[in-house]
């Protein structure tokens, strides 16, 4: 096959991919779900089937487990968070206008004993200060009210966003069937690939699930122990809102950077809030984020996710705000499988590219030779 067919079909077929998730986002949530629950719980099962049971007995025992464990979840947790979030929906537009309080009258002393003579340094004046401050004050109270309008919306809309009955009923299910067919599955796909391609296929096919293995297993369990750790830290030391806060920030670790600055932003904006003009409960809160800081990039994320993963986290950040504005929640799902997926394929791409004669081959240097050629005239001759 001619490489510009192979580029137009691999094109086509990426094409329609998009254009089937694009369609059917609004009903692939809980088989998303289940897929990445299924590849997720695959080595469980392998490990289970090792130790001599069955593959139905392990997926028996893997689902009933996970059963068990969303129950006692939606049991215990849930309605502890669902009260949390209800209470810091309402008493949020206070903290906000209070904090607007602190950081205002902090400013003023501030501009009042040392601003002054730094303003008059910068050939600004007072009133400058009181504008600046006027700008804080304002874009605080319009980020506290998108705030609170968005995790109402959410709130009240939940359902119809998330398809929580979906993913509740359907999910588990499709899961159990993807857990006991796995290894078919991956069969019958291996047994479609031609054989002429069969061997670049599983090369990168083994290279794809390296990387998506060590990102989504290891990223996983990275974020419930800091979800766990700041939930519980920050609840013991007398936070307002504590296990909601960190559990939220522990889900959003999956997006690099951005459950670090969740956990550090709300824990400190309500510990000043909560125990101003004390600082104590402000460093206890400092000091749950750095311990779980320090834990996370020192030991856990070394050990379960890391260096060869091959996602950076800006290509990383980059595919789950795509195709999370493109395909909701079913984006976030699929942005980490496909984001490995293209990078594998894209250094692959890169190394062929490098052994190719178009990459390689140099500017011929051999000398030109000019051949003279002598025109012999008959009549001349005699």
């Amino acid at each position: 096959m001619r490489l510009e067919w192979q580029i137009g079909f691999w094109v086509g077929v990426l094409l329609l991919l998009i254009l089937l998730l694009w369609v059917f986002s609004g009903v692939l949530l809980p088989f998303a779900a289940a897929v990445a629950l299924g590849y997720l719980l695959n080595p469980v099962a392998d490990r289970l089937e090792r130790l001599g049971l069955s593959r139905l007995g392990a997926t028996l025992l893997i689902m009933v487990g996970f059963v068990l464990l969303l129950v006692v979840a939606l049991v215990l947790i849930v309605p502890i968070l669902g009260r949390q979030l209800v209470a810091f929906i309402e008493v949020l537009p206070s903290y906000v206008f209070k904090l607007e309080q602190l950081i205002s009258s902090e400013s003023e002393r501030f501009g009042r004993e040392y601003g002054g003579a730094i303003l008059q340094k910068l050939g600004l004046s007072a009133q400058t200060g009181a504008d600046l401050r006027t700008s804080t004050t304002d874009l605080l109270v319009q980020a506290a009210q998108w705030a609170a309008s968005f995790l109402k919306s959410v709130w009240t809309n939940g359902a119809a966003l998330v398809s929580v009955i979906s993913l509740i009923i359907v999910t588990p299910v499709v899961a159990f069937y993807m857990l006991l067919d796995w290894e078919k599955m991956i069969a019958t796909i291996d047994g479609l690939v031609p054989l002429r391609y069969r061997d670049t296929v599983r090369e990168l096919a083994r290279e794809i699930d390296a990387a998506m293995a060590g990102f989504l297993r290891g990223q996983s369990l990275v974020c419930l122990f800091l979800g766990a750790w700041y939930g519980i830290g920050l609840t013991l030391i007398g936070l307002n809102f504590g296990l909601l806060i960190g559990i939220t920030a522990g889900l959003l670790s999956f997006i690099p950077y951005v459950g670090s600055l969740t956990a550090l932003v709300l824990s400190s904006a309500v510990a000043i809030v909560q125990d101003w003009p004390q600082w104590k409960l402000l460093f206890m809160a400092l000091g749950v984020f750095l311990t779980g800081q320090f834990l996370e990039g020192n030991i856990l994320s070394p050990k379960l996710v890391g260096d060869s993963v091959g996602l950076h986290p800006v290509w990383l950040i980059f595919a789950l705000l795509a195709f999370g504005s493109l395909f909701g929640f079913t984006g976030l799902i699929t942005a980490v499988p496909l984001a490995a997926a293209a990078g594998v394929v894209l250094r692959f791409a890169v190394r062929r590219y490098r052994e190719s004669a178009i990459f390689t081959e140099l500017p011929s240097t051999r000398p030109k030779i000019f051949i003279e050629a002598t025109v012999i005239n008959p009549e001349k001759d005699r």
